[in-house]
C-alpha cells in the first residue's frame, strides 16, 4: 500500500476514535444537565463500526494480528509460506464475498433511516463492504509481496518477525 494512503488510513482512524470520545464525553456531560443528546448513542456506534474496519485494516498491514502458528511453526519456512498462501487465499475469498454481499446490504439500505440520527443505514452497512475491500487489497498486497520475495529473502504473509509494528506507519 502507498505510504501516503497508509498515514492516510491512521489520520482517519485516530480521527474517528477521537470523535467517537468526544462525542460520548459530551453526551454524558449534557445528559448530567438535563440536556440528552438523543442521537449520540447511534452515532458512537456507527463511528466505531468505520474506525473497527479501519483498524483491522492497519493491523493486517502492520501484521499485528493475533495469531496461532503452534502447528506450523516446526514446518521449514518455505511449506510455512505455502500454507499461509493457501490460508491467505482462502481469506481473500471470503473478504470479496463479503465486499460484494455487503455492498448488496448497503443498497438495501439506502432509504432506511438510522435510530434518531436521521441519516441512512447505508452508512452502517456501508462499513462491511468498504472494510473488507481494504483488507482484501492489504491482504493481496502482502500475498504478492510474499511470492516476489520467494527466491531471494522469503517472508511470512500474516506475521514478520523482524517488523510489523504500527509504529512503521506513522
Amino acid at each position: 500500500m502507498l505510504k501516503w494512503l497508509a498515514r492516510a488510513e491512521v489520520a482517519i482512524g485516530m480521527a474517528l476514535l477521537a470523535a467517537i470520545c468526544c462525542l460520548v464525553f459530551a453526551a454524558g456531560l449534557l445528559r448530567s444537565f438535563g440536556h440528552p443528546l438523543i442521537w449520540s448513542v447511534d452515532m458512537a456506534q456507527l463511528l466505531f463500526i468505520w474506525t473497527s474496519f479501519i483498524g483491522a485494516d492497519i493491523a493486517l498491514r502492520s501484521k499485528v494480528h493475533i495469531g496461532m502458528d503452534l502447528l506450523v511453526r516446526p514446518f521449514p519456512l518455505r511449506l510455512r509460506i505455502a500454507v499461509e498462501l493457501l490460508l491467505a487465499l482462502a481469506a481473500l475469498a471470503f473478504l470479496l464475498t463479503m465486499t460484494v454481499e455487503g455492498y448488496g446490504l448497503m443498497m438495501q439500505n439506502i432509504e432506511r433511516i438510522y435510530g434518531d440520527s436521521g441519516i441512512s443505514y447505508a452508512w452502517v452497512t456501508g462499513a462491511v463492504p468498504a472494510g473488507c475491500l481494504l483488507l482484501a487489497l492489504t491482504l493481496a498486497g502482502h500475498m504478492i509481496a510474499v511470492i516476489r520475495r520467494w527466491r531471494g529473502a522469503p517472508t511470512l504473509v500474516f506475521s514478520d518477525p523482524d517488523h510489523g509494528e504500527i509504529e512503521d506507519v506513522l
